[in-house]
């Protein structure tokens, strides 16, 4: 199974360097020198690491077949992939593969939705939630709001503060300070 552990993003310096958005737990293992990723799209790579940094909290890699700023700045947007065995689990980690398509059940058991994708945003990822009404909702994907994966199950258990679902709108309660005068 192809997973992806990076997305190259801007073009670094000018021999051919690039910044990567990393999406993988263990980067000095998949992005090791030497490591050939493949890429999707499949047709612009595969791609040889040559070297690698960090800087500031954010990777920087430059691959073998790319030899200056023009050709980095072409692959901006390339995800890198790896092979992984079906068989690598870990118990708190879970693929967006595996994730889509579960139902999100409120922790009193109520049906919120399902999981239609996960996107990874800067300060952490977000589970894509399509609620009954076809309301998309972005809920965080922390322990403290979604505290049940349950990916044999078939579904996540959400535990949502009050405001973070589209359906939660409906049942807002407006104070007498909040309504406005009426008079």
């Amino acid at each position: 199974m192809l997973l992806t552990v990076a997305r190259i993003g801007r073009a670094h310096g000018l021999r051919g360097e690039v910044a990567l958005d990393v999406r993988t737990d263990d980067p000095d293992a998949r992005l090791a020198v030497g490591a050939v990723l493949p890429t999707e799209p499949a047709d612009r790579g595969p791609l040889t690491v040559a070297r690698t940094r960090v800087q500031q909290g954010r990777w920087y890699v430059a691959f073998a077949e790319v030899p200056d700023r023009t050709a980095a700045e072409a692959l901006r947007g390339v995800d890198l992939l790896v092979e992984v065995a079906d068989d690598d689990e870990d118990e708190d980690a879970w693929y967006p593969h595996e994730l889509a398509g579960l139902r999100a059940e409120h922790v009193d058991g109520r049906v919120l939705g399902e999981v239609t994708g996960l996107e990874h945003l800067p300060a952490h990822d977000v589970l894509v939630l399509r609620e009954p009404d076809g309301a998309r909702t972005l809920v965080p994907f922390v322990r403290a709001i979604v505290p049940v994966v349950d990916v044999p199950g078939g579904r996540v258990v959400l535990d949502p503060p009050g405001g973070l679902l589209a359906s939660d709108a409906a049942n807002l309660v407006v104070s007498e300070e909040t309504a406005g005068d009426d008079d």
